[in-house]
């Protein structure tokens, strides 16, 4: 069951990511909802830095599997990061650049919204 989103303003949840096609849901956005334990709420863009911190701890967004639809990821892509790990990249000073538009308001869970406005690529 799908919580319709909004973001972290309170406003309607803008897509992330068609391609590649992200969200727990695949449905390009940051949508969440009780199956989605690991809360992939925080819209983000790839970078080398982060994707080789994700694969060290355990995580590797890089390699493609084939057999869930998953074509990896590089950097530049736009995806539907768990909020607990993107804190976890903020903690250790590797965190993505955040999409606040598409970030769903429950990622306020697990960040804080003054650190993602400061990785955020859409506030001038």
């Amino acid at each position: 069951m799908m919580i319709e989103g909004r973001n972290v303003f309170g406003e309607p949840l803008a897509s992330c990511s068609d391609q590649p096609l992200t969200g727990f849901f695949r449905d390009g956005c940051c949508n969440t909802g009780p199956e989605d334990a690991g809360s992939h709420t925080v819209c983000s863009v790839m970078t080398d830095e982060f994707l080789e911190f994700s694969r060290s701890a355990g995580n590797d967004l890089s390699t493609p599997l084939p057999a869930f639809g998953f074509p990896g990821l590089r950097a530049g892509d736009r995806w539907c990061l768990c909020a607990p790990r993107w804190q976890q990249a903020f903690e250790a000073g590797k965190a993505p650049r955040v999409v606040l538009m598409a970030t769903h308001e429950g990622a306020l869970e697990h960040c804080r919204l003054a650190d993602l406005k400061a990785h955020a690529i859409d506030l001038s």
